[in-house]
């Protein structure tokens, strides 16, 4: 739909209402959107336009345009439906162009919606319609409803009797009721606010021990359910070992529902409240139910995807090992565990597959492998996957190094994803002749070496790090981590020159096709001299370099500014700052001191206001550099491989694997995550949001219990903390 400007400007008045924003912001932001523009390109170079709104409002104000322009939509085609009906008022057109959401318009629709055949409809093909107003009117206060309804008895219609006419009338008034729109805004309000969620066990399961156990017979206020329990009750419930219910606040529905029928005492009161009663329970309540539990389900998923979307960021943006060789490790048992090393840029080298854990006769073999490619390829650090076989090969690669006299960092690093990437279509096309193990450990390396970087090769839902993310809407989880993923790659930037096409089709303006087309050009003419050069690669047009080219990288180019975030359009900002200055631009990029030289006041114009200056001579100061953190890497121990060998009271390291609403689960070496409680969290994660435990982090734990058997660690970060302060 191509909105009109008084369209937009609705649109837009609806935003400014419901976001806070300044005026000038929104219809900015909404213009830069209709425009082409992506919300990171928004956020970096186009702050004097929105007054510096960041990417999440930015992301809110598209999120509400979409949402208000689908409404418009819909408002035209109800309009359209009611008056070609011959049944739209002013009154009814006024109330449905005034509705500000979605259920409000069906609402007041619903009379005027085609619908099957129902009781009401055959009512009144029976004639009893009239009968109905009476009943509607109630001034009648003497005789009987019966003596009312004689005249609408006919055997031919199959109305054989006065109580088949009042019944029929009765079922024309209860739709009456069930479609009026203040009445179910009244339900679905009362409902909303004092319904339980209500849930029971299947009789089948009654006596079985299942993980829904917690659920047998539980109830919960329907506006206070956490989404992990929300979610938890609908996978019972589609597993068919629990039933889901809402119980209502009925008394309270009725009272509400009677008095908008009965409006005066008449002969037909008795009648009315039974219709009333009718109307509740037979039409009002099932949809009702319907409507909330649907959207208890999407609060739900928006709260999971919320946690998945700040795990996934971390992930994302986990501190990069950098430039070094590594020897990428994918451990196993029987089948041998794979061993392939890259160089600093990520470039497969070799690889060969060893057997220290099926006999002691391949052991030796297994050390002089491992060793060879060592010395060979001079790796500077070891990545070993953590599932099975992880712990044992991490300490075996220890133990061969350390009798060999080398010290090298020896790192375990998340397989999560691992084989759906080696599976996929990008690891074929990067390595077709290579087994899908030997890919995994490629993965394992290059993971070490930037985790953005080969993250973005697999589906964000298979890295593991969500909370029932299969049970969530897709759509909106795509949207959700997709936006996450061209957040965390536009943050970094990317090196124009090595990056694989999947991580470039993540960069604002460029998309999987034209990052195709960029590695393609690459292959074919060599790397990239400049930005300016990818203007050379088709279908590569202007619109895309405006979005792409600040967030794109070439090291050793010969405008140093091409390895900054400098937009190319403010090159001539810079150029004018170290004239100035008297000093060339790789003086100016190369030296602070210089930067701390410039007044910024001097450069303000109408296009470039002092909130682009100022990252303008940040990034002069350090140009290319990676925002991420330090690298660092939790150490197990050694003598810790199995549950087992877990002791209540150790305090151990570990590294956050996934945060959920309940809890933080943490790798402590064992080959099963431990569950950190969110009562055992320490208080200034749980205060504090913006510094709460994140997925990835390094984190000190106190072993409350280990349960073998069931598989179940429960871990403390506040007790470890504690501790070390007395020890202190």
């Amino acid at each position: 739909m191509k909105l009109t400007d008084e369209q937009t400007r609705k649109l837009n008045t609806y935003i400014i209402e419901i976001t806070g924003l300044k005026a000038f912001q929104v219809e900015h932001t909404v213009e830069l959107l209709l425009e082409g523009a992506t919300v990171p390109f928004i956020a970096r170079y186009r702050k004097e336009s929105t007054g510096e709104l960041d990417e999440v409002q930015i992301r809110t104000v598209e999120e509400q345009f979409a949402y208000f322009s689908e409404l418009e939509e819909r408002k035209i085609t109800v309009l359209k439906s009611i008056e070609e009906q011959g049944k739209l008022t002013p009154e009814l057109r006024e109330r449905i162009e005034a509705s500000r959401l979605k259920t409000e318009v069906e609402d007041l629709y619903l009379p005027y919606k085609p619908k099957r055949r129902t009781k009401a409809t055959i009512a009144r093909e029976r004639g009893l319609e009239p009968l109905a107003d009476i009943m509607a009117a109630q001034e009648l206060t003497a005789g009987t409803p019966e003596d009312v309804a004689l005249p609408f008895v006919d055997p031919d219609k199959d109305v054989p009797d006065a109580a088949v006419a009042l019944e029929g009338a009765g079922h024309i008034l209860a739709e009456r009721l069930s479609d009026n729109a203040d009445a179910r805004a009244m339900v679905r309000r009362l409902t909303s606010e004092q319904g339980i969620m209500t849930s029971r066990v299947a009789s089948e399961f009654k006596d079985k021990v299942t993980k829904f156990e917690m659920y047998y017979d539980f109830q919960e206020p329907l506006k206070a359910i956490p989404s992990h329990r929300m979610l938890a009750m609908r996978r019972g419930e589609k597993d068919a070992v629990l039933y889901l219910s809402i119980t209502s606040p009925v008394e309270l529905i009725l009272a509400g529902l009677k008095s908008r029928l009965i409006l005066r005492c008449s002969i037909f009161s008795p009648l009315l409240e039974r219709v009333a009663e009718d109307a509740y329970k037979r039409l009002i309540a099932p949809s009702i139910e319907v409507e909330l539990r649907l959207e208890s389900k999407e609060r739900a998923d928006e709260a999971a995807i919320a946690v998945f979307a700040r795990n996934l960021r971390e992930l994302l943006l986990a501190p990069p090992a950098g430039g070094k060789r590594v020897l990428g490790i994918d451990p196993g048992f029987r089948t041998g565990s794979k061993l392939a090393v890259v160089d600093a840029t990520g470039r497969f080298m070799e690889h060969v597959t060893v057997y220290p854990h099926i006999g002691e006769g391949r052991i030796p073999q297994a050390r002089q492998d491992l060793l060879r490619l060592v010395q060979t390829d001079d790796i500077e650090m070891v990545a070993v996957g953590n599932g099975t076989a992880g712990r044992e090969m991490e300490i075996f690669v220890k133990e061969t190094l350390a009798g060999a006299g080398r010290q090298l960092p020896v790192v375990s690093v998340s397989e999560a994803g691992a084989s759906v990437y080696s599976a996929s279509e990008i690891a074929r096309e990067e390595f077709p002749e290579l087994d899908l193990t030997v890919r995994g450990a490629i993965s394992i390396a290059r993971r070490l070496q930037d985790p953005l970087g080969e993250l973005v090769k697999v589906d964000p839902k298979s890295i593991g790090v969500g909370q029932y993310q299969h049970d969530v809407n897709q759509g909106m989880l795509k949207k959700s981590l997709d936006g996450i993923v061209e957040s965390c790659v536009n943050y970094v930037g990317v090196d124009l020159n090595t990056a694989s096409w999947a991580l470039l089709a993540y960069v604002s303006g460029v998309g999987p096709s034209l990052a195709k087309a960029i590695t393609r050009y690459r292959d074919e003419n060599g790397s990239f001299g400049s930005r300016k050069a990818l203007l050379k690669v088709p279908r590569f047009g202007a619109k895309a370099f405006e979005q792409a080219a600040g967030f794109l990288r070439i090291r050793g180019a010969e405008n140093p500014l091409d390895n900054s975030a400098v937009h190319p359009e403010r090159y001539g900002v810079v150029e004018a700052m170290a004239a100035d200055l008297g000093v060339s631009l790789a003086q100016l990029t190369s030296d602070a001191a210089q930067v701390d030289r410039i007044n910024l006041k001097r450069y303000v114009s109408g296009e470039v206001g002092l909130p682009t200056l100022t990252d303008i001579t940040t990034e002069l100061k350090k140009p290319g550099r990676d925002p991420r953190s330090q690298f660092q890497t939790a150490s197990f121990r050694d003598d810790i491989r199995e549950i087992g060998d877990l002791k209540e009271g150790m305090i151990l390291q570990g590294v956050v694997t996934n945060v959920t609403a309940f809890g933080a689960f943490v790798d402590i070496g064992v080959h099963q995550d431990g569950l950190v409680h969110i009562s055992h969290l320490a208080s200034r994660y749980i205060k504090d949001p913006n510094d709460a435990v994140k997925a990835g982090q390094v984190v000190k734990v106190k072993v409350l219990s280990a349960d073998a058997q069931r598989k179940r660690i429960a871990l403390s970060i506040k007790d470890a903390e504690l501790d070390g302060k007395r020890a202190n």
